[in-house]
């Protein structure tokens, strides 16, 4: 029989295992037939009995009268079916021996459970001996629930592990001696790892052996190991995998992970070129798939990939034919020159090939191989080529091919122009006279002297041309008449251009460059001219204006603006003066440096504004200090008390914090009876003489509390920042600052003093911060801290703001500790370490729902003083509820926080509802 069960999590995510049961004694219907010793007179009862859910079971039961003879109880034998350990499940119930007669004199509340290997069933009511050598001992299994007479039944179930098992079989022996208890159900499994799927490896249900069992699994369908070796993966003798695989399986191409456990075939429109965890990707352009689950996307038709091409490169296609072919003819040598196709065909590695045939009649066959081509005939980067070596007289055909790196891979012939020339013909005579007639704002107008004729009349013009010194950058305009028009050049450039004619010849020659600048019309230039000369003697007047009316009020300001003892060395420059050379470095000042006008101080940025309002008021225990430092030896006499307790980090005794506590303390009372808020009081708004008296400043934040309410409250309306570390958590918030909330501050000031300037919750962020306090988090004690102090700082901590003690009570606290100085020497014990986790003051669960002392223990989260209960003979829950402070001390409890909490927790079953009273 095969059960799925939750088991607690491991090293990876694999938290389930599977259970095989080899004995259910609640599944039988009918007598066990269990063997007992001793049979002359034996105590193991059997019986039938209902379970917890109300079905009825086969159970044992014993209450010896003779206490000191040992009873056993043997199951039949089991077979292990493989397995090497096994688990017992048992279910029982135990007799208090307080609830025993007096009878009984050497009562007990545990049994001991045993086990006995055989290869065949060959026990007896005599064989095997009924003591411990030759059965095995697994444990003494104690009872968490004692039954008592009249009192609730509650049954105990505890599991133990059996092993290691080597032979065919086992018996479970069962021995009580002076018990009275009862077996409600025994159930006897083992684990082993269930079939899972990991990695893109699926490994089969695997029953573990010893302490790991390794177990080889097969990649999932479309993946492929990455290794030689299949997977493999670990089987723990708990039932559960341990570990990842030690080689993994990746997904096939064609296709995509999903959920690590198997590979999904690209869709349509989808490719995947090459093994490993990458996804599906869609296809480039133009091309696509036939059927899913493919490896690379086909072109479409009339697009190729070259064969240097990856399969993630677009496809291309072939170029569109040159254009605009142009030749020369020079006797038997021609120069042809084309321009650049339309459609490159989405490639940059376009070239060009040239054909030549000779045609006489209707009879054409190649050019001999005597014609030479440069720079050459095949893949030709530019575009002109020189052809010599023809005949005369001879008519050619020159065929120009655009080709590019689809070219050799497509069955389409490639697109081409051709031109007919005839050799050794007269050609047109060069032009000359090349002039710029007409400019506008647009456009520029050339014209040329027409060539004498020749026998041949000339049939157009072709005009070229490009920026000066780019000679790679011409274009092309032809023309009918001796004149034409240029029109997109670039303003203020210089062009250079070139003629030539066409006769039924052909092309003559170019003429030679003539430069024509592109000038903007002297009209519009005139314009800009003028505007800038109007905006020049704006500004000049603007400029004369300022300086007259600087001039103006300096005189009026200052009119010696320098005493007799600043002298003027040139035009313009001030002689410094050394503050030192003077015995009074004061009156070098007041001599040499000149005061800067009120009217001239510009307020850039305000920062941290008190809001628009300002109090003043005086007190023994306030002030208001304006320091004003000149030069670099004057020392203020005062100093904020964060600086003092840094520079003096351990200096100072417990009465002398104490008693810099009770300063601040004191004038915090005074501006809370004036019905002031501080809103800002912090170690470092603190203020020290040398005495260690501590006066409160920086009042910019301070407002005057309503009075026309039982809880006087200053709420504020400005999104100004606040101090988060020392503010109060209802004022963070909602804004709504109190007295309350003053005290809340002042118990962060506490902790500053008393951990000599340490920053209050270390390196937390102000968020982090916000979210402790909001779940009941607390700053620790510093450091020799006395346990006084910190429990008034969780005091002043209080997240009602009404449970938080007034200043009066804080003052007068204060001079109790300062009159009993033997009470700051009682500290509490805290972790090594440069910072301290945050103590949990969130309310711990009621005592009564715990089961046993462990189960409280760690359901208040102080596990690590169980061993201590333990040993001190608090075993029960009843125990648990009378404990003192004493006895956590004598426990070995010391730290408050921990007795608090402690007590906290036995409190719930003293005061009715479960609420504290302090």
């Amino acid at each position: 029989m095969v059960f799925y069960s939750c088991c607690k999590p491991v090293w990876l995510s694999l938290s389930v295992y599977l259970t095989e049961v080899l004995m259910n004694t609640k599944l039988e219907t009918s007598d066990l037939r269990w063997t007992i010793y001793p049979s002359s007179d034996p105590e193991w009862e059997e019986m039938s009995g209902l379970d917890e859910e109300g079905n009825s079971v086969r159970t044992f039961q014993i209450c010896p009268m003779d206490t000191s003879v040992s009873h056993w109880l043997r199951t039949r034998f089991t077979p292990r079916r493989g397995a090497t350990q096994v688990y017992v499940e048992i279910r029982f119930t135990v007799m208090e021996c307080s609830a025993m007669p007096s009878s009984f004199r050497t009562c007990k509340e545990t049994f001991n459970l045993y086990y006995y290997q055989s290869d065949e069933d060959t026990a007896s009511s005599t064989h095997p001996a009924w003591m411990e050598n030759p059965y095995s001992k697994v444990d003494t299994v104690a009872a968490d629930f004692l039954l008592r007479r009249g009192g609730e039944r509650k049954s105990n179930v505890k599991t133990v592990r059996v092993g290691p098992l080597s032979k065919k079989g086992f018996y479970l022996a069962f021995q009580a001696q002076g018990a009275c208890m009862a077996l409600l159900s025994v159930r006897v499994f083992f684990k082993k790892c269930p079939a899972v799927t990991r990695a893109f490896s699926s490994f089969p249900e695997t029953l573990p052996h010893s302490l790991v069992q390794q177990a080889e699994g097969v990649c999932v369908t479309n993946s492929a190991p990455t290794g030689q070796a299949p997977p493999t993966m670990f089987c723990g003798e708990d039932g559960q995998w341990v570990g990842p695989p030690s080689s993994t399986c990746v997904c096939k191409p064609g296709f995509e992970p999903v959920d690590s456990d198997r590979c999904r075939a690209c869709g349509s429109g989808q490719y995947k070129a090459s093994v490993g965890g990458s996804l599906c990707r869609v296809c480039p352009d133009n091309s696509n798939t036939h059927s899913p689950g493919s490896s690379v996307c086909l072109c479409r038709p009339g697009f190729h990939r070259a064969a240097n091409d990856l399969p993630d490169s677009s496809c291309t296609r072939l170029p569109s034919a040159p254009r605009s072919i142009v030749y020369q003819i020079n006797d038997t040598v021609v120069t042809l020159e084309w321009s650049e196709p339309l459609d490159r065909g989405g490639r940059s590695d376009l070239s060009y090939s040239v054909e030549c045939v000779r045609c006489r009649g209707s009879a054409c066959v190649p050019c001999a191989d005597s014609v030479t081509y440069r720079p050459g005939q095949v893949g030709v980067a530019g575009r002109r080529v020189i052809i010599r070596g023809l005949l005369p007289h001879t008519t050619y055909t020159f065929t120009v091919i655009a080709q590019n790196g689809v070219s050799a891979v497509s069955h389409t012939s490639p697109a081409s122009s051709s031109v007919n020339i005839t050799t050794s013909r007269d050609v047109a005579v060069p032009v000359s006279g090349i002039r710029r007639t007409k400019a506008s704002e647009s456009s520029v107008s050339i014209s040329w002297t027409v060539p004498p004729q020749t026998q041949h009349s000339i049939q157009e013009y072709q005009l070229r041309y490009s920026l000066k010194d780019q000679d790679d950058g011409w274009q092309y305009v032809s023309s009918k008449t001796n004149s034409v028009v240029l029109n997109d050049l670039t303003r203020a450039s210089q062009y250079q251009v070139q003629v030539r004619a066409r006769t039924a010849a052909g092309y003559g020659h170019f003429s030679p460059a003539a430069n024509i600048t592109y000038e903007e019309s002297p009209s519009r230039l005139l314009l800009t001219g003028v505007l800038v000369a109007i905006g020049l003697l704006i500004l000049i007047a603007v400029v004369i204006v300022a300086v007259f009316c600087f001039r103006r009020s300096s005189r009026t300001r200052d009119p010696d603006p320098d005493k007799s003892c600043q002298f003027l060395m040139g035009q313009g420059i001030k002689v410094y003066i050394d503050p030192f050379t003077y015995e009074d470095p004061n009156e070098a000042v007041r001599e040499f440096a000149k005061e800067i006008d009120v009217s001239f101080v510009k307020i850039e940025e305000v920062i941290g504004a008190g809001e628009n309002r300002v109090c003043d008021y005086v007190s023994p225990s306030l002030t208001r200090v304006c320091l004003s430092v000149v030069g670099s030896d004057v020392s203020p006499a005062l100093t904020r008390l964060s600086v003092c307790l840094q520079l003096n980090d351990g200096q100072f005794t417990p009465i002398q914090l104490v008693g810099m506590l009770r300063g601040i303390a004191s004038g915090m009372k005074y501006l809370s009876e004036m019905s002031y808020v501080h809103r800002d009081l912090a170690a470092r708004n603190i203020l020290v003489n040398s005495n260690l008296v501590c006066k409160v400043s920086d009042f910019g934040l301070s407002r005057f509390l309503t009075e026309n309410s039982s809880d006087p409250t200053y709420t504020s309306s400005l999104g100004g920042k606040i101090p988060i570390r020392w503010t109060a958590p209802e004022a963070i918030a909602f804004r709504k600052f109190t007295s309350a909330s003053d005290v809340w501050s002042y118990g962060i000031v506490m902790w500053e003093v008393m951990s000599f300037g340490e920053r209050p919750y270390w390196d937390m962020s102000n968020q982090d911060v916000i979210n402790a306090i909001e779940q009941d988090y607390r700053l620790p004690p510093p450091p020799e801290c006395p346990a006084s102090l910190h429990q008034l700082m969780l005091d002043c901590w209080q997240k009602e703001r009404s449970s938080r003690p007034r200043f009066c009570a804080i003052v007068s606290a204060l001079d109790r500790l300062i009159r009993n100085p033997a009470s700051l020497k009682i500290t509490g014990r805290i972790p090594d370490g440069p910072s301290h986790p945050l103590l949990d003051l969130r309310p711990p669960p009621p005592l009564s729902h715990c089961s046993s002392v462990s189960d409280w223990l760690r359901s208040i989260k102080m596990e690590r003083y169980e061993d201590s209960f333990l040993q001190a003979g608090f075993t029960s829950i009843q125990l648990i509820s009378h404990i003192s402070t004493q006895d956590l001390l004598r426990i070995g409890v010391t730290l408050a926080g921990h007795q608090k909490k402690i007590l906290s927790s036995v409190q719930t079953l003293r005061v009715p509802g479960g609420s504290l009273r302090y």
